[in-house]
């Protein structure tokens, strides 16, 4: 290929060019330029640079977009903001919780009405990654955190100004339908950074955030809405919005290997007039922007309908999900109502939610080295490991949680000291965190590039779960009692239990019999595996 021209630099200084370069990428990240150096341009790529055999472009050695190649400083940096922004985000529906009453003298609406503000923001998870996953497809994982996290932000500073209830509701809504985006960008953004082998306590410190964040949520906003009111909170919700949105924003890299490849492709044809294409697309007609939407935009719901593994496992946890955020309404019912505690002082149960989320990624972490351990033998006999060798701790899982949450169902009298239904809390919150991490880091594996998609498909489930329980909790507890109130959860959860073990099993049978899902389209009729 034809070298291109070197940018107009001193010849005595290219190495401190190029350090300088370096330090400075945030800020070319930061503008989502495409960044092409000498070694990008001057690189020899195989084909001939025509319509008929383009130049393929691929990552160099050592390339510093590469997220594969970045510092474990790096990816563990990058892995944390985009966790807290998760965090963030979840804590932003739980806190709210603490403040209903407050609504509820404000704008004279009753408890129901009050409780949308919880039910909303939930709906929203699961609306905005139908538009944020097929898009961070598209234009890449950062542009789309940027714009849709920044939009969080606007409008939860905008909800502690609410005049009425329906502004408040409304900006609720919007505010976490844009900030769902850090719930599917994540596990997307892990996918890209860490090989399998890594990606196991990476995708636990992603998932454990989702159940952390609305398990402090009600804690921080007993004594905060106790103290200093309902506006306070959401006062609360921005300001940590802000303050993660800027340090990510400043700190982090796009990290979807089509996205940068593609982006640099149609750099290098701009700029030399030949044609060259991204390895991943090699081979592929080309699409317009229309169809590459009209693809994404699709593909959450091929996956969540057509492929065998997705479905049940997102039934499943959608049933955990929404017992979580039914908690949220049953606490203050089993704590503040039956046993007379403050407002501040009944979200302290919410604690041993925490501890039990906390031994969950313990245990993931325990569960981390066995796997390593296992990849570390498939590697030397020259195979993989199959995405079922995560399933481990979500079958272990789902035995502890129904335990827990029968504990906590029938130790709920005054009469019972008030640690016993809190340790049953503790069981489930480790149990549903425990199949959480497992499934999460299995679907991933399973589905690598497009695990946005999968994550987008599974938050629509379990988001309208969680929209819908604590809309009927309230009165579920004052017809049932707080004991069969809580059991039912129980109940569903024992007779899906199974589902971990299902998905497994159907995944074995795809092998043997399988649909492969290419560009969201199936990749003709069944046909026998080689």
């Amino acid at each position: 290929m034809a070298v291109l021209p070197e940018p107009a630099v001193s010849d005595d200084v290219p190495q401190r060019v190029k350090d300088s370069s370096r330090r400075m990428f945030w800020i070319r990240s930061l503008l989502l330029r495409t960044r092409l150096d000498n070694d990008v341009c001057n690189q020899n790529y195989a084909g001939n640079g025509t319509d008929d055999d383009p130049y393929i472009v691929d990552y160099l050695h050592n390339d510093c977009q590469d997220a594969m190649s970045f510092s474990k400083r790096r990816k563990w940096a990058v892995a944390v903001l985009q966790s807290l922004s998760t965090f963030a985000v979840t804590f932003a529906s739980s806190v709210y919780v603490s403040g209903i009453e407050g609504v509820m003298q404000r704008f004279d609406v009753s408890e129901e009405v009050a409780t949308l503000g919880l039910s909303l923001f939930v709906l929203g998870f699961a609306l905005g990654p139908l538009i944020w996953a097929p898009l961070s497809e598209v234009y890449g994982r950062k542009s789309i955190f940027v714009i849709s996290y920044t939009a969080y932000t606007a409008f939860s500073v905008a909800a502690t100004c609410a005049s009425n209830i329906t502004a408040l509701l409304v900006l609720r809504f919007f505010a976490s339908a844009f900030g769902s985006s850090s719930m599917t960008n994540v596990g997307g953004v892990i996918a890209d950074m860490f090989s399998r082998a890594e990606r196991g306590l990476a995708t636990g410190l992603f998932v454990t955030a989702p159940f952390l964040g609305p398990a402090l949520g009600p804690i921080a906003g007993g004594f905060l809405g106790e103290t200093q009111g309902w506006r306070w909170i959401l006062g609360l919700i921005a300001i940590l919005g802000g303050v993660i949105w800027i340090a990510t924003m400043l700190a982090t890299r796009e990290t979807y290997a089509p996205f940068i490849l593609r982006r640099r492709a149609k750099a290098l044809s701009r700029m030399t007039g030949s044609v060259y294409v991204s390895r991943l697309d090699a081979g592929q007609p080309p699409k317009t922007l229309s169809q590459e939407l009209s693809v994404s935009f699709t593909r959450p719901w091929i996956l969540l309908f057509r492929e065998p593994i997705v479905l049940p496992t997102s039934l499943y946890i959608s049933i955990v999900y929404g017992t979580l955020y039914m908690f949220f309404a049953g606490f203050p019912i089993v704590f503040q109502v039956a046993r007379g505690w403050s407002q501040g002082t009944a979200g302290l149960p919410f604690v041993g939610v925490a501890i039990g989320v906390c031994l969950a990624t313990l245990a993931a972490g325990v569960d981390n080295k066995r796997y390593v351990r296992l990849c570390a033998a498939a590697e030397a006999e020259g195979c993989a490991v199959e995405p079922e060798a995560r399933l481990g701790t979500a079958m272990a899982g789902s035995i502890v949680l129904p335990i827990g949450l029968f504990l906590f169902a029938w130790t709920t009298y005054p009469s019972v000291h008030w640690i016993v239904p809190i340790i049953g809390a503790m069981f489930f919150s480790c149990g549903l965190v425990m199949v959480f991490i497992s499934l999460m880091s299995y679907l991933v594996d399973s589905y690598v590039v497009y695990a946005a998609s999968v994550l987008a498909a599974n938050s629509v489930l379990r988001s309208l779960f969680g929209t819908a329980f604590p809309l009927f909790t309230t009165r579920m507890y004052e017809n049932l009692g707080n004991q069969w109130a809580s059991s039912i959860p129980a109940f569903l959860i024992r007779s899906k239990c199974n589902y971990a073990s299902e998905a497994a099993k159907a995944l074995e049978m795809m092998r043997r019999r399988h649909v492969v899902v290419i560009g969201g389209e199936p990749n003709g009729p069944e046909t026998e595996a080689e």
